[in-house]
């Protein structure tokens, strides 16, 4: 079975949506139901995780009417007000849906290089522990410390570690694959096979890219991979089938079981995802 732990669906908005540049072409249009679920059968995708991309909660709750509309999205990973004092009531008023798997806040967005570990987000992240919720991760590489420091912090909650954290291919892999190897010593976090290719560019490669997953398998092992293809924004750089295939590439010397887990069974496990009734 396998299982996409990244996409998104959103209708456009330029406002809303001000991360999108104005030369994003490709990004700025709608990405709704109809769109996925013909990616996802086109590439032979059993189920999906659909994560935020937007800050509010009314997004949230569109993304899970969106699951409960397709059986294809098995879980959501949503956004919440962390540090809004009754985080835990909207919390558990949420987690009555058993879609909502996971919470994420876009921290490679913010200033705050200690936003992380700042008493309220704390409190927040604290509470998912008590609803078995997964918090993703989405950072670049130069806020690793304080995503290491953040799980420190939070040793009974499940982390994922989005994008593989971002790394600048530019600058090369030190000081990122340090970092990632400090951060996978945690046992408590995960990690998605996504977005490399949108930070390579689009000139990008399997041959490229190799070094990089290299280091993530020999930090996280395989068992603690994840694929996801993050569309739409794959679309910068990739088609969909072709990141499935370059991830198939890049892990073809694992066995049949480890391959398994990358692409499908860790995600099933850590976001606890049910199968369609």
């Amino acid at each position: 079975m396998i299982i996409d732990a990244h996409h998104h669906l959103w209708r456009f908005d330029p406002v809303e949506f001000a991360w999108i540049g104005a030369d994003d072409h490709a990004l700025r249009r709608d990405f709704t139901l109809p769109d996925l679920q013909s990616e996802l059968s086109a590439s032979g995708i059993d189920g999906s995780v659909a994560v935020q991309a937007r800050q509010n909660l009314t997004e949230t709750m569109w993304l899970l009417a969106m699951a409960r509309r397709s059986p294809l999205i098995r879980g959501v990973v949503g956004w919440v007000p962390l540090a809004d004092p009754a985080v835990g009531e909207i919390l558990s008023m949420l987690a009555e849906d058993p879609r909502l798997v996971g919470v994420r806040h876009v921290v490679q967005g913010e200033a705050d290089p200690e936003f992380l570990l700042r008493p309220g987000i704390a409190r927040g992240i604290a509470c998912l522990a008590e609803h078995d919720l997964v918090y993703d991760l989405l950072v670049r590489d130069h806020q690793l410390p304080q995503a290491i420091a953040c799980v420190d912090a939070h040793p009974s909650v499940r982390f994922t570690l989005d994008h593989a954290g971002k790394p600048s291919f530019r600058s090369g892999l030190e000081p990122w694959a340090s970092r990632i190897h400090e951060l996978a010593r945690r046992p408590n976090v995960f990690c998605k096979l996504s977005g490399l290719a949108t930070e390579a560019g689009p000139d990008w490669s399997i041959h490229q890219l190799r070094p990089w997953v290299e280091v993530l398998i020999n930090a996280f092992g395989p068992r603690r991979l994840l694929f996801g293809s993050d569309w739409p924004v794959c679309l910068l750089a990739t088609s969909y089938t072709r990141w499935l295939d370059a991830v198939r590439a890049q892990i073809v010397g694992l066995t049949t079981d480890e391959r398994a887990a990358v692409l499908g069974g860790t995600a099933r496990s850590i976001y606890l995802l049910k199968d369609p009734t």
